[in-house]
C-alpha cells in the first residue's frame, strides 16, 4: 500500500514536471531568449567582447539626461502618491460613508487606462487652448509627473487600505487608553503596522512610473525623455542597437530592484494579513475627525482624476468651439494613418482576445504549479523560484521585450518579424504575471482540510484537482481574464515595436494621430481615446464584479 501511494505521489510530480515544461518553453523562448539576446548585445558586437555600446552611450549627456529624468520623475510621483493615497486608503477603508463603493471605482478608473489614453487625457487639459492652459503647465515635467500620480494612485489606496482594513483595532484602543493622542497613535503603532503595504505600494509606483512610456511619449514632447523613450529614439531613429541595448540592460537593473523590493515587502504583507483577525471595524465618517482625509481625497478626486476624464471626454465632443460629434464620424469615416478606425479596433480586440487566452491558459498551468504543497524545504524552494520565474516579465520593460523580439525573432526557424502573431505574443508576456498574481492567492486560500478530507476519501491528488481545485480556481478566472484584456487592449510600448504601419493597435493609432498637426486629426485622437478607455474600463468594471474576497490588491 505504502509503495503504491509512492508511486502514485511520484507520477504525480512527473505529471507536474510535464505541466510545467509548457509554460516554461513559452517563457524560455519569447521572453529570456530575447532578453538574454538584448544583454549579450550590449556586451558583444558580433566578433568581440567589449564594453564600447556602455561607453558610447553613458558618455553621452543625453543619456545621463534620460537616466536622470527617469528616477527623478519616478521618485517624485512615488512621493505624491503616498503623500496623496495615504489620506485616501485610510478615509475609503476606515470610514463608511454613503457613496463609499462608487468613490472607490472612480479612483480605480485611471489604473486600467492604458498610458498612451493618459497622456492625452492630460495634453488635452493642458494645452495652450485647454482647461488649464493658463497655467502653462502644457509639455513641462510637472504635467508628466502629474500624469503619473493620476495613474498610480489607486494602487496606493488599494494596497495600503487592504491592510488597514484588516488592522486590530485592539492596538489602537490600548494606546488610546494609555494616555497616547490619535496622533501618536498613528506615528507609534498605525504606521510601523502598516510599513510593508507602504513599501509595497511605493516599490510598485516607482516600477510604473519608471516604465510610463506612453506618457511620457505624449507629454514630453521631445523636451524631456526617459530610458524607454532613449530606447525608443536609439533603435528606430539612429539604428543604434548596441546602444539601446546597454540601456535596456540599466532599465533592467532599477526596474528588477523596484519588483524585488514589492515582492519582499509583498510577502511580509501577506504574512501580516494572515496574522490579522477578519475584522470589519469601518466606523461612521466624522467631518471634524476625517475632515483632513477628506479634503485631501475629495481634491484628487475632483482635480486630478475627475477633470482629466471628463474634460478628455467634454473635448472630443467638441470641435471649433461648438457642441459636436464629427470627430467621432471622422474617426470612424477616415483612413488614416494607413488604417481605419474599425480596421484598428478590430486589430486590438482581435490581438488582446489572442493574448488574453493564451496568457489565461499559461497563468493557470503556473498557479496550479505553484500552489502545490511539497513537504520538503527543497520542494518549496523550487516552486519558490518557479512563482518568481513568471513573475519575472513585472520587472522587465515591455519596450525591451519589443525590442528583444525585433533582434531575434528575426530569423528561421522563428522568423516572425512581419507576422502579426507577435503581437498577441508580446501582450501575453505582459499579462501572465497579472493573471499568475490573480489566480495563486485564490488557490492558496483553499483550506487544506479540504485537500486532506478528499484524500481520505480515497481521491487520488488528479481527482481531488479536478473536484476542490479546479472549481475555487474559477471564482478568479473573471478577474485574471479581464486583468489579461484590459492590459493587452493598452499595451503601447512592445506593439510600438512591432504593429505593422498598415495594421496599427488603436493605442498606436491614437499616439500616430496625437503626434500630428491640425484640429482635425487632434480631435480623431481625442475621440480614439476616449473609446479606448471605455473598452477598458469597461472590461474592468465586469471583471471587478467576478473578484473573489482572496484577490485583494493587485
Amino acid at each position: 500500500m505504502d509503495r503504491g501511494h509512492r508511486l502514485s505521489r511520484g507520477a504525480g510530480w512527473v505529471g507536474w514536471i510535464l505541466i510545467a515544461a509548457v509554460p516554461l518553453a513559452f517563457l524560455a523562448v519569447f521572453f529570456a531568449w530575447p532578453a538574454a539576446a538584448l544583454i549579450l548585445r550590449g556586451f558583444h558586437d558580433g566578433a568581440s567582447w567589449s564594453l564600447d555600446g556602455f561607453t558610447a552611450v553613458f558618455s553621452s549627456s543625453r543619456t545621463w539626461k534620460a537616466v536622470g529624468f527617469t528616477l527623478a520623475s519616478a521618485t517624485a510621483s512615488t512621493a505624491l502618491c503616498l503623500a496623496l493615497g495615504v489620506p485616501g486608503a485610510y478615509l475609503l477603508y476606515r470610514t463608511n460613508f454613503r457613496g463609499r463603493s462608487a468613490l472607490r471605482a472612480l479612483v480605480t478608473v485611471p489604473f486600467v487606462l492604458p498610458t498612451v489614453v493618459v497622456g492625452v487625457a492630460f495634453g488635452a487639459l493642458l494645452r495652450e487652448d485647454g482647461l488649464l492652459g493658463w497655467a502653462g503647465l502644457g509639455g513641462t515635467p510637472t504635467a508628466i509627473i502629474a500624469a503619473m500620480v493620476f495613474f498610480n494612485y489607486s494602487v496606493v489606496v488599494r494596497t495600503v487600505g487592504t491592510m488597514w482594513s484588516r488592522l486590530d483595532p485592539r492596538l489602537a484602543q490600548a494606546g488610546a487608553t494609555l494616555g497616547a493622542s490619535a496622533l501618536r497613535v498613528l506615528r507609534t503603532v498605525t504606521v510601523p503596522t502598516l510599513t510593508p503595504a507602504i513599501v509595497s505600494a511605493a516599490s510598485l509606483v516607482f516600477l510604473f512610473s519608471s516604465s510610463s512610456y506612453g506618457i511620457v511619449m505624449v507629454l514630453g514632447q521631445n523636451r524631456y525623455r526617459t530610458i524607454e523613450t532613449e530606447i525608443w529614439f536609439l533603435t528606430t531613429q539612429l539604428l543604434d542597437l548596441r546602444g539601446a541595448a546597454a540601456l535596456s540592460i540599466t532599465q533592467l537593473v532599477i526596474v528588477t530592484a523596484a519588483l524585488w523590493l514589492s515582492g519582499r515587502a509583498q510577502a511580509r504583507m501577506t504574512r501580516a494579513l494572515r496574522l490579522q483577525p477578519d475584522v470589519a471595524d469601518a466606523r461612521r465618517l466624522d467631518i471634524r475627525r476625517d475632515g483632513f482625509p477628506l479634503a485631501v481625497t475629495a481634491v484628487v478626486a475632483v482635480v486630478l482624476i475627475g477633470l482629466p476624464v471628463g474634460n478628455l471626454l467634454w473635448r472630443s465632443l467638441h470641435r471649433d468651439g461648438a457642441l459636436s460629434v464629427v470627430n467621432y464620424v471622422q474617426l470612424a469615416t477616415t483612413s488614416t494613418m494607413g488604417s481605419d478606425l474599425w480596421s484598428a479596433t478590430r486589430t486590438s480586440l482581435v490581438t488582446a482576445a489572442a493574448a488574453t487566452v493564451l496568457a489565461v491558459l499559461l497563468g493557470v498551468l503556473v498557479a496550479l504549479i505553484a500552489s502545490r504543497r511539497p513537504r520538503g524545504r527543497s520542494g518549496r524552494g523550487a516552486l519558490t523560484a518557479l512563482e518568481s520565474v513568471f513573475l519575472l516579465p513585472l520587472g522587465v520593460s515591455a519596450v525591451t521585450v519589443g525590442f528583444g523580439y525585433l533582434i531575434t525573432l528575426n530569423r528561421p526557424p522563428l522568423d516572425l518579424r512581419s507576422s502579426i502573431v507577435l503581437i498577441p505574443i508580446a501582450q501575453a508576456v505582459v499579462a501572465l504575471p497579472l493573471v499568475v498574481r490573480t489566480l495563486l492567492p485564490v488557490l492558496r486560500a483553499i483550506d487544506p482540510r479540504q485537500l486532506q478530507a478528499s484524500a481520505t476519501l480515497g481521491a487520488g491528488p488528479w481527482r481531488t484537482l479536478l473536484r476542490v481545485e479546479l472549481p475555487h480556481l474559477g471564482r478568479g478566472l473573471g478577474l485574471a481574464t479581464g486583468f489579461a484584456f484590459a492590459t493587452s487592449l493598452g499595451e503601447f510600448g512592445a506593439t510600438s515595436f512591432l504593429a505593422r504601419p498598415d495594421n496599427p493597435t488603436l493605442p498606436v493609432v491614437i499616439f500616430r494621430l496625437f503626434g500630428r498637426p491640425g484640429a482635425e486629426t487632434y480631435g480623431m485622437a481625442l475621440a480614439a481615446s476616449v473609446l479606448l478607455a471605455g473598452l477598458a474600463a469597461i472590461t474592468m468594471a465586469a471583471a471587478e464584479r467576478m473578484r473573489p474576497q482572496e484577490v485583494a490588491t493587485w
